[in-house]
C-alpha cells in the first residue's frame, strides 16, 4: 500500500497547486487572527466590535471556516488590528515577509 505525503495538507483537497497555496495562505492568516484574539483574551463581542462585523461572522472566523473568507478580507481584518504584512525580496535572493504592528 502506497502512502501519500504532502508538504501542504491542502494539496490533498485539490490537485490545483494555486488553489492549494491560496487555501494554505488563508489558513495561516485565519490562524494568526485567532491567535491574536486569544492573546488579547477577546470575547466574540470584542472581536465583532474591533472588526466591525456581525457576531455570526465572528463565529465562522473562530470555527476556522476558511472557505468563507478571501485572503483580501483576512488581510483587511489584520489591518484593522494594526498588523501589516510587507513581502519583499532580500539581498540574499530570498522572499521575506515583514510583519509590521502599529504601536
Amino acid at each position: 500500500m502506497e502512502r501519500l505525503a504532502f508538504d501542504n495538507i491542502f494539496e490533498a483537497v485539490t490537485e490545483d497547486p494555486i488553489e492549494a497555496a491560496d487555501l494554505r495562505f488563508r489558513s495561516d492568516l485565519l490562524t494568526t487572527l485567532v491567535a491574536i484574539f486569544e492573546d488579547r483574551k477577546w470575547k466574540q463581542s470584542d472581536i465583532a466590535t474591533a472588526l466591525d462585523i456581525p457576531q455570526p461572522r465572528v463565529s465562522e472566523l473562530m470555527r476556522g471556516k476558511i472557505q468563507l473568507f478571501s485572503a483580501d478580507k483576512l488581510i483587511g481584518y489584520l489591518a484593522k488590528l494594526g498588523v501589516r504584512l510587507r513581502p519583499s525580496f532580500s539581498a540574499e535572493h530570498r522572499v521575506v515577509c515583514d510583519v509590521i504592528e502599529a504601536a
